[in-house]
């Protein structure tokens, strides 16, 4: 029998979902996968089969009150055809906050979905959406065991110094800390660089997770040093919707004086600001640069000077850079957005070679930059794969 796993990263508004067959040695490959995006809306289906074969396109144009489950049960009607003799041993999930009781991923249980779902409140645009697809999941193979990989858990054993906030310290103690996130993102960049440049990932490297949740992660030996996000996703960088890193006295000002209720302030800091607040156009960036508009050209110069400034203080953390990596969507394919902060960055020696950068090719610095610079795609997925097989005991 040839095993398979799923993986699955669960949105508000979007599923990825991707196929692995376990190898001899238990090591998972991608077969197939794809998306199902504007969930709430019209769904649209999208997929293929990594050797071309069973593509689908798919759109329910009045499917804005399909279900998770609904919508998973389609993604796994199309992957039947794909398992010939396999068979599904486990499915994997992006859980974007583990909190300060998962440092790893973890077989789910009733126990384990009710400290998740305790957890919500923290990460209101991602929590509740992964934690849905787990439910879908156990309705639709309750024999299949599912796993729960944190987007926390890369984060964990950092110094004190960059953990803590200077609240009395009972607050802390009772896990009011700085968690960070993005970790499924960093870990797979600190696997790619131990496997494809040894020296570097022995090395101080800074990574720019950058999409319409964005944030960094200084890493030293492939490790998490320091991090900008905090205690919730909506800190450190400007983002899509999220303010990024803000004055506590504002939200205190907003309520106190502006007659704001809490739940109206929690809205427009998650669902109402970064990118889209600033331009009063779109969170996507792409929207954003084609405006020739001075608030979105504010929004683009606001997202570029956070990026370098907190990139100063990452560096900080480490002692040094030894290399810049790029990452995740606007990472990976915004050349302009790279070589504003690059050039922004200019101070520490770095240098953009431009032909590379609108290549979006890996390696992008200039010949005289004092380091590297790297574009690394992101591969979550694969790390769900590898952290559930692990995690199950297939040999991950």
């Amino acid at each position: 029998m040839t095993r398979a796993l799923v993986s699955l990263n669960a949105g508000s508004s979007s599923i990825k979902f991707a196929l692995y067959r376990l190898d001899d040695a238990g090591q998972p490959v991608h077969a197939a996968g794809g998306t199902i995006e504007g969930i709430g809306t019209s769904p649209h289906f999208s997929a293929r089969a990594d050797d071309g074969t069973h593509a689908t396109d798919r759109r329910w144009p009045d499917g804005g009150a399909m279900s998770h489950e609904v919508l998973l049960g389609a993604v796994l009607d199309w992957m039947v055809p794909q398992l010939g003799d396999c068979t599904i041993v486990g499915i994997g999930h992006r859980v974007v906050h583990g909190g300060a009781t998962f440092a790893g991923p973890v077989r789910v249980d009733q126990a384990v979905l009710a400290t998740l779902d305790a957890l919500c409140p923290l990460a209101p645009l991602q929590q509740p959406h992964n934690l849905a697809a787990i439910h879908a999941m156990a309705r639709l193979m309750p024999k299949v065991p599912q796993v729960a990989s944190f987007d926390t858990a890369f984060h964990r054993g950092r110094a004190d110094e960059t953990t803590r906030f200077a609240i009395p310290r009972a607050l802390g103690d009772r896990g009011m800390v700085r968690y960070g996130f993005h970790g499924l993102s960093y870990g797979w960049i600190a696997r790619d660089l131990a496997q494809t440049a040894p020296d570097l990932a022995k090395a101080r490297v800074l990574v720019a997770h950058l999409g319409n949740g964005a944030s960094l992660c200084a890493m030293h030996g492939g490790k998490s040093i320091d991090t900008t996000m905090g205690f919730t996703p909506i800190d450190g960088l400007v983002m899509g919707t999220r303010c990024g890193t803000l004055d506590a006295g504002l939200v205190l000002h907003l309520i106190l004086r502006e007659g704001m209720t809490a739940q109206a302030v929690e809205t427009m800091l998650w669902e109402q600001s970064g990118l889209l607040g600033v331009s009063g156009l779109s969170s996507d960036m792409r929207v954003v640069q084609a405006s020739d508009s001075e608030a979105a050209r504010q929004a683009v110069t606001l997202f570029v000077a956070r990026i370098a400034g907190e990139a100063a203080a990452q560096a900080t953390s480490m002692g040094g850079i030894d290399a810049l990596v790029f990452t995740a969507g606007i990472g990976e394919g915004d050349a302009m957005v790279r070589a504003r902060v690059i050039e922004r960055l200019g101070w520490l020696g770095l240098t953009i070679d431009p032909v590379a950068n609108e290549a979006n090719a890996r390696a992008i610095h200039g010949a005289d930059s004092r380091i590297p610079v790297l574009v690394i795609p992101a591969n979550e997925d694969q790390m769900i794969a590898l952290e559930a097989a692990g995690c199950l005991g297939l040999g991950g």
